[in-house]
């Protein structure tokens, strides 16, 4: 059996705005229930442990989607997200592969988050696949390989400008993701705003929105086999 471990945002506030923030629901629960389906083992972890923050946009009750009224009718689901694993405490030897959903969280703490840079560094260095959807993209900020920039010479996606812009968070955020992994010279694509688009480059999988997620997942699974 493969085991996967996704890895959530611990921060809740945007910016200085004082509003919430957190991880974004779908983007977790799509990935969670497409492994589950496959008989993949999940874990989940995230750096503080325990419940990490929910972004409350996240599950607005006219956006809900079929694996999120999923995870509400699933205790199991609901005791596994209040009890994550504290990100320092996992190791890369563990696991097959890591999966980070977004969220605007991961822009504060995973970007920047050492212990979130050097498991992805080993996942990378031991041959197993990385993947991140939307804002996770951000948790390869500072994750080198060789020496560079992990995601220097790939092609890669990731929440676009244009949707920054659309959900008017483009002067809060610390950093766009797509700005960011063209900085560090990936080969940044699109598709229009909120499609599914994913891309694969070697053991890298990126998904650019929410609406991306069970591809991104589906990807990585592709990948493992």
């Amino acid at each position: 059996m493969s085991k996967v471990l996704i890895v959530l945002t611990s921060h809740d506030t945007l910016g200085n705005t004082g509003k919430p923030t957190g991880f974004w629901l779908e983007e977790f629960t799509a990935p969670y229930y497409v492994f589950l389906d496959a008989g993949v083992e999940v874990t989940v972890a995230s750096p503080l442990g325990g419940q990490p923050p929910i972004d409350p946009k996240s599950d607005d009750p006219l956006g809900q989607t079929e694996s999120m009224a999923r995870f509400k009718g699933d205790k199991a689901a609901q005791a596994i997200l209040a009890n994550t694993v504290r990100l320092s405490d996992v190791r890369a030897k563990d696991f097959d592969t890591v999966f980070f959903p977004g969220g605007h969280g991961p822009l504060w703490d995973l970007a920047e988050d050492r212990a979130s840079i050097s498991l992805i560094e080993s996942f990378y260095n031991a041959n197993k696949p990385v993947a991140a959807v939307c804002h996770g993209p951000a948790v390869l900020r500072k994750v080198k390989y060789k020496g560079e920039s992990l995601v220097k010479g790939k092609r890669v996606t990731g929440f676009s400008n244009s949707e920054e812009q659309a959900v008017q968070l483009t002067e809060i955020v610390p950093f766009l993701v797509e700005d960011e992994l063209e900085r560090l010279g990936g080969h940044y694509e699109k598709a229009a705003d909120w499609q599914s688009f994913v891309v694969t480059d070697g053991r890298l999988v990126t998904g650019q929105n929410p609406a991306s997620s069970v591809a991104a997942a589906q990807a990585l699974l592709a990948l493992l086999k």
